[in-house]
């Protein structure tokens, strides 16, 4: 089994990739990354997006038999960018992983798998995405035993209204400080401390936030 894994270069998950390689080399020997679609090679079987921000065209899609997208949220409700993040922010904790066929539009694809998982209220952002992390994989990994077996796998079509999220940017981990850290915390406890680190303006500086727990 040839399998792709698509990651953008400014991605969080770039730091787990010896993690995601050892957990799917049972699948295959032929594991590569990167972060341009255009570099995909023909004929892979599973090209899983895992993090990624580029919209890839229909060309590139049918160079692989399976694109996969793990996305959190109960499709097509969040569809988007960073929609784990945003329904933190929304004070959610029981959070939709949904495993969807890539499309031509945003996250319209089919639903392959979906599982409810509970974020705790009290961790940070490197937790929150070990979590995202994992509980992805599994998804994943169940999906590519499926088709290990040859067993048929049937993507159930989205219905309903959808809506979507925008992508997270540096002015989204402003902090206000009129405001308590307890009314903020779950954007504290959200922001990506190397790409986009919280950070507050006074007294014409701006200043960075990055919060640890012990």
């Amino acid at each position: 089994m040839k399998i792709n894994i698509l990651i953008s270069k400014n991605s969080w998950a770039n730091s787990y990739k010896p993690e995601i390689k050892k957990i799917l080399k049972q699948f295959s020997k032929k594991i590569s990354f990167n972060n341009n679609h255009k570099k995909t090679k023909k004929n892979t079987d599973v090209n899983i997006i895992f993090s990624y921000f580029k919209k890839i065209e229909n060309k590139y899609l049918k160079f692989s038999k399976f694109n996969i997208i793990p996305h959190e949220s109960k499709l097509p409700l969040g569809k988007g960018m960073s929609p784990l993040s945003w329904q933190l922010l929304e004070n959610k904790n029981t959070i939709f992983f949904s495993l969807i066929e890539a499309s031509n539009s945003l996250d319209a694809g089919v639903i392959y798998l979906q599982k409810k998982v509970n974020i705790p209220k009290n961790i940070l952002f490197q937790e929150i995405k070990k979590i995202q992390l994992l509980k992805n994989l599994k998804l994943i990994i169940k999906f590519l035993k499926k088709i290990k077996t040859n067993k048929t796998i049937d993507g159930i079509k989205q219905k309903g209204k959808s809506t979507f999220y925008t992508m997270r940017s540096a002015k989204d981990s402003y902090i206000n400080i009129d405001k308590s850290i307890k009314s903020q915390f779950n954007l504290l406890r959200i922001c990506d401390p190397i790409n986009y680190p919280a950070y507050f303006k006074y007294k014409n500086r701006t200043y960075i936030i990055k919060i640890f727990s012990k």
